[in-house]
């Protein structure tokens, strides 16, 4: 029984200083890679225009896992009409939320950290667009902001018949209660 207790032990201490490691260590997205815990000043003020964000073209966007350890990736964002949303495309039929991890997370944990120019702002994923008027408007303000984007669904606007476009509009986590 004592055996059993120190290896137990001896596993909760490695699992432990693994953890403070990746904390401490462990990297941030970067390209097409994703990573862990972001780093950023902090921002604590609520957000209610999110044009700022047109600035940028890639965020990183940390996620909350079931596991408690964060994801973290690069995305693309978008501002239309002082609201921020998410965007994401799925090729080759695969639907939301499945087969890409931050969408699976987000679907169960809406809580999301974005690092936007070095800040860091908390948010909560409200919804998932749906509203064709809504989401022609954030695709054309999209097409804008990412010109070569216009040329991919040109001339219809539409994307191709396998690729779903997801619109996720995101509040700030001051202003979501």
């Amino acid at each position: 029984m004592k055996i059993a207790l120190k290896i137990a032990a001896g596993i909760l201490v490695v699992v432990l200083l693994a953890v403070i490691g990746l904390r401490i260590f462990g990297p941030g997205p970067r390209n097409n890679k994703p990573g862990f815990w972001l780093k950023g000043e902090a921002v604590t003020t609520p957000v209610t225009d999110w044009s700022f964000t047109d600035a940028y073209q890639t965020i990183q966007i940390q996620t909350h896992p079931w596991y408690l350890i964060p994801h973290s990736v690069t995305a693309t964002c978008v501002s239309y009409n002082g609201n921020f949303y998410l965007t994401s495309n799925y090729n080759g039929g695969r639907q939301y939320p499945h087969g890409r991890r931050w969408n699976e997370d987000i679907a169960r944990d809406p809580r999301v950290r974005m690092n936007i120019g070095g800040k860091l702002y908390d948010g909560v994923v409200t919804y998932l667009v749906t509203d064709p008027a809504e989401e022609g408007a954030v695709v054309e303000a999209k097409i804008k902001k990412y010109p070569p984007y216009g040329n991919y669904i040109a001339p219809n606007r539409k994307p191709p018949a396998d690729t779903q476009v997801i619109l996720l509009r995101v509040v700030s986590a001051q202003t979501s209660s």
